[in-house]
């Protein structure tokens, strides 16, 4: 008998199976974002999840107690993601030109490598307007609030220093954001407009670079302020005069 559980417990062991929770959890997840995203909490379907997963039911039931536990979990680990990496450039101590830069450039590349997530924020979105979200709270109290908190306070505090256009954050942090999300949501609409597909490595490249520009030249303040241009053209005045006389 001891020689029978010995030999049992050194079995491979299989994906989906509780001998790997780690990996079988993962995969839940993944296969959940896909299918959340792809037809909402509603038409979502746990035998489609579990299928892409490559686990039963049964195993997917033991971690997550229903579709809706399953559904904030798969949320928590998009903006629990997104979380970590903005934090890890906010955290810096870069100057507020450099930081908002990196922080934007963070951003998009989190949501560039998880394309699912901005249809995902956009379906509970609409959740919440309609009172139907259960996970809307926790969302804005764990993930959003403080990313809006710390990129308002490098906003402030870039304005303060003189490197940054006097911007209200409450309307220029949401553009940010705005800027990027929409366009990976909106993709399939703007494949039509353009006319190619503005989600190959080659677009998406390009639309890093136009968001960076536009936002740079929307908020930084320009090299040389108005007062010193408006110096520089009194001071130039007199030697096109000067130079008229001698003519």
């Amino acid at each position: 008998m001891a020689r029978l559980l010995h030999h049992r417990h050194v079995l491979p062991r299989r994906m989906g199976s509780r001998g790997q929770p780690e990996e079988s959890r993962a995969a839940i997840l993944q296969a959940a974002a896909k299918e959340f995203a792809e037809h909402g909490i509603a038409g979502a379907r746990t035998d489609a999840i579990a299928r892409e997963a490559r686990v039963n039911k049964a195993l997917l039931y033991y971690y997550f107690k229903d579709k809706e536990t399953l559904y904030g979990a798969v949320l928590d680990a998009a903006f629990s993601g997104l979380k970590t990496t903005v934090f890890s450039v906010l955290d810096g101590d870069q100057p507020p030109r450099e930081k908002i830069m990196a922080y934007v450039g963070a951003y998009f590349d989190f949501i560039a490598s998880n394309q699912l997530y901005p249809r995902l924020m956009q379906r509970e979105m609409m959740r919440a307007r309609e009172g139907q979200s259960q996970h809307i709270d926790k969302v804005v109290k764990n993930y959003i609030q403080p990313i809006f908190a710390r990129v308002s306070e490098l906003i402030r505090k870039g304005t303060a220093d003189g490197e940054f256009r006097p911007v209200n954050p409450a309307h220029f942090v949401p553009s940010m954001v705005a800027m990027i999300v929409f366009y990976f949501s909106s993709a399939p609409m703007m494949q039509r407009i353009v006319g190619f597909n503005p989600l190959t490595p080659e677009r998406i490249a390009e639309r890093r670079a136009a968001v960076l520009d536009f936002i740079s030249a929307a908020l930084f303040r320009p090299e040389r302020n108005r007062q010193e241009r408006d110096r520089l053209e009194r001071n130039a005045t007199p030697r096109k005069e000067h130079a008229h006389e001698r003519a």
